[in-house]
């Protein structure tokens, strides 16, 4: 059997790899600027500076786009916490410690240009906002699978959960711009979608790379994150309301989850093909595989079920 690794040497083990897949991302990413995407000729000063302060009537954007925009704002808000994850997980080393910056740079647009937007537009109360993001932030974030494993989580467990939240931040981004029926919205929302998109490409071919470093330990790590798999910003005030309404509207449901997320990332792994796993591994596959199966097969349709229901309660009110 063969002896299960360190991190610090599976990310020794690893750098060559995170070298590559960092000077693919530069050769990869377009320069963009924030100010760019927000039309600053629809602002106004609020009161404290002679104007008026924000009222409900002077958004133009529906109950589901300001809780998908919320909802994507602060989960991009709450950096200072997945930063120190990052840092902690990986290296602030060689390439492992050039790729926290950028990636750190480039997350911290997002929020910017968002924030940007939201209050020269008017799309929702500053104030609640920024109440909001103060509880949020001073809560800080913490994976899920932690409290599992008695501590930190590790390298292959935070690798292999930003493979899946970079994409499915991307599927939320994607889909909250068809919601806002606003041309600026859209060009903002695609811009960011494809940062994100760039960056589950860096973390999905590491994670590759640990699963052919470490099949037995990654195969574990990837199962315990799926299957306690949550968003990040899991932990906000009004999380439940906004996903719901989120959830209702196909901003980001369970089929998306299922679909556009979960499947892609562990077909490009080849999961269910590959024959390098010991027993460890092997357990772990099956409890994926059924896992996603019982996924699949009954929550996803309960889920449209109740969906269903309720979008039908909807219509007859209205």
């Amino acid at each position: 059997m063969a002896r299960e690794l360190t991190q610090r040497e599976i990310l020794t083990e690893l750098e060559p790899v995170a070298a590559t897949a960092l000077d693919r991302h530069l050769s990869m990413a377009k320069e963009w600027h924030p100010h760019d995407y927000v039309p600053w000729d629809a602002g106004r000063n609020f009161a404290m500076l002679g104007g008026t302060d924000w009222e409900p009537g002077q958004s133009t954007l529906s109950d589901v786009a300001k809780a998908a925009l919320v909802t994507n704002l602060l989960t991009e808000d709450n950096l200072p916490s997945y930063h120190r994850e990052i840092a902690e997980n990986f290296s602030q080393d060689g390439a492992w410690g050039t790729w926290v910056g950028r990636w750190t740079a480039e997350e911290n647009r997002h929020s910017v240009v968002l924030r940007d937007y939201l209050v020269v537009t008017r799309g929702v109360d500053p104030v609640a906002l920024e109440n909001t993001r103060m509880t949020h932030m001073t809560n800080g974030f913490t994976p899920g699978v932690a409290r599992l494993l008695d501590g930190e989580a590790g390298f292959l467990y935070s690798v292999a959960y930003v493979s899946f939240q970079e994409l499915a931040t991307r599927v939320s981004h994607r889909n909250t711009a068809k919601v806002c029926d606003d041309p600026i919205a859209d060009r903002m929302l695609q811009r960011v979608a494809l940062d994100e998109n760039l960056h589950m490409i860096f973390y999905r071919t590491m994670c590759a790379a640990a699963l052919d470093l470490v099949p037995d330990q990654a195969m574990t790590a990837i199962d315990i994150i799926v299957e306690n798999f949550r968003m990040p910003g899991a932990g906000m005030p009004d999380f439940r309301r906004n996903g719901v309404l989120m959830a209702k509207h196909g901003v980001y449901d369970l089929r998306q989850h299922y679909e556009d997320v979960l499947e892609p990332v562990i077909r490009q792994w080849n999961i269910f093909g590959r024959t390098d796993f010991g027993p460890r591994g092997e357990q772990a596959r099956d409890r994926l595989g059924a896992f996603l199966e019982n996924m699949e097969l009954v929550q996803i349709p309960r889920f449209e079920e109740h969906r269903d229901r309720a979008l039908a309660r909807e219509r007859a009110r209205t």
